[in-house]
């Protein structure tokens, strides 16, 4: 599969939409996608970084009048211009999927760049604008989350919306599970990688009037903040740790006890690792996510933060002072973000890097020892051990059936799983297990969505629904099928029989 990335970063946009593209194309790189960057616009580092994780970087210019959107600026010219160098930038790579991260481009856009991709999905948090997308991406919570792009998507876009798909790197979900006592002896200062409101320096100049000289501090900035050099003398003078464009964001978040920071990608970072923060937005299109999300309980985000010192002050020692408060915010935000976001995202867009091929005879040794797993029999209709004779005339039986189909998943050249489909009318009936060993987290989605790509590939006229039942309390595969799009039935019913019934 190959995929293309149009985004773009700079002192004026910031360097999150970037970030973010990068989490979800490392993730797309690892299940075997070719990955295709188009930027205009570039931080010092961020095409090397870009092409040391193995992406290609296309870069472009532009010119024309800036269009009619509120963030057209961030374009640098029109839209149309960019779309005809976006194509050129993607020509012989033929992406099956283009990705488009940018408050400056619209339906108009992405409607000039159909004839070169079939498929494009649209990541967004505004909803101000109007997209021609199969896929929209939005992260971040709203009240309004179910209704926010209706009238701005086609009807047929599928919509991945909240923070169950926020992009974040692997590293967050491996830290995760510290458990925190409420004492602040390590604080984290992070306002993202630009900054150009330099509240970093601020918030660095105020920490010594409130907290004791025992509790650590760790300040992140990225290497094109505009006041670098400012800050880690400021840094080196209060004894404070200064980290520039780091690779260790995640255990530095699972070390602190709190964090001082604005909003964006780092809003869900912080949850996922259980961190509590204190935050307040440094943008505009941060207003409401910060705001929602405090709504949640997931941050502390109190009035007047932003611009008045003596409060900002009076609110970090209140929360260094209030143990129970930020138990709560780190419980709240672990349990709302699990870090799995980009496999979800990979999920969505047909990315699993799981082949699928029909079982044959050959299958039979392993398939009788993986169905006789206890593990296995124990989330089975038939939870009784299967003798041998009996599985080979099923397997033979199943071989032969024009209404079934078996199906071994294979990733990397090792077999990941069994999925079975059971045809009936309109509909099929799905049977999955992992094969020893293979449950690591998203090992089962991964299956799961490569199956249900082959049957709608390979599938009989007729079929359009897939039907799952979980026997007993699987709440690992009930979760499964539910982030998977599956739908509850609460109709059926199960009594079991007593024999003096």
């Amino acid at each position: 599969m190959r995929i293309a990335f149009r985004t773009d970063a700079s002192p004026q946009i910031g360097t999150g939409h970037l970030a973010r593209c990068q989490t979800l194309a490392d993730a797309l790189a690892q299940r075997g996608a070719q990955v295709r960057f188009v930027c205009r616009h570039l931080t010092e580092g961020a095409a090397e970084r870009l092409q040391a994780a193995g992406h290609a970087v296309m870069r472009i210019d532009g010119a024309g009048e800036p269009d009619d959107l509120p963030h057209a600026a961030w374009l640098g010219g029109a839209q149309a211009e960019d779309a005809a160098r976006t194509c050129a930038a993607l020509a012989g790579f033929a992406p099956d999927w283009l990705i488009v991260d940018h408050y400056a481009l619209d339906a108009r856009w992405e409607r000039a760049l159909r004839a070169w991709v079939p498929r494009t999905m649209v990541i967004d948090d505004l909803a101000d604008r109007d997209h021609a997308c199969d896929l929209l991406l939005d992260q971040n919570l709203h009240a309004d989350m179910a209704a926010r792009y209706v009238p701005r998507v086609p009807a047929a876009a599928r919509r991945l919306l909240g923070p169950r798909y926020a992009l974040l790197r692997p590293e967050f979900t491996a830290v995760r599970g510290r458990r925190r006592d409420g004492e602040v002896r390590r604080v984290l200062v992070f306002f993202g990688g630009v900054d150009a409101a330099n509240q970093t320096g601020r918030v660095i100049a105020l920490l010594p009037r409130v907290l004791s000289a025992r509790v650590a501090v760790d300040v992140v900035i990225g290497a094109a903040h505009p006041h670098r050099a400012g800050i880690e003398a400021a840094c080196a003078q209060a004894g404070y740790s200064c980290h520039v464009q780091t690779g260790r964001m995640a255990e530095l978040m699972a070390a602190a006890d709190l964090a001082i920071g604005a909003g964006g990608t780092a809003v869900w970072e912080r949850a996922c690792v259980g961190l509590p923060a204190l935050v307040w937005p440094v943008a505009d299109n941060q207003r409401e996510q910060v705001a929602t999300a405090a709504d949640a309980g997931l941050l502390h985000a109190p009035l007047q933060v932003g611009d008045d010192d003596e409060a900002l002050l009076r609110q970090i020692a209140a929360l260094c002072d209030s143990p129970h408060l930020l138990h709560a915010l780190s419980a709240a935000g672990a349990a709302t973000v699990d870090g799995a976001g980009a496999a979800r995202v990979c999920r969505a867009l047909g990315c699993t890097g799981v082949t699928m091929r029909p079982a044959v005879k050959a299958d039979g040794d392993r398939l009788f020892a993986w169905r006789n797993r206890e593990a296995v029999r124990r989330v089975s209709r038939n939870r009784d051990p299967i003798a041998r004779p009996a599985h080979d005339a099923w397997l033979a039986d199943t071989l032969g059936r024009a209404d079934r189909r078996l199906l071994v998943g294979e990733r990397d050249g090792q077999a990941l799983g069994v999925v079975r489909f059971d045809l009936a009318g309109d509909e099929a009936e799905v049977s999955i297990y992992l094969a020893p060993g293979e449950h690591g987290a998203g090992a089962g989605g991964d299956l799961l969505a490569a199956a249900e790509r082959w049957l709608a590939l390979e599938r009989p006229a007729g079929v359009c629904n897939i039907r799952a039942e979980v026997v007993g309390d699987n709440a690992s595969s009930r979760h499964m099928f539910l982030s998977a799009g599956y739908l509850p039935d609460a109709a059926r019913f199960f009594k079991r029989m007593l024999p003096d019934d």
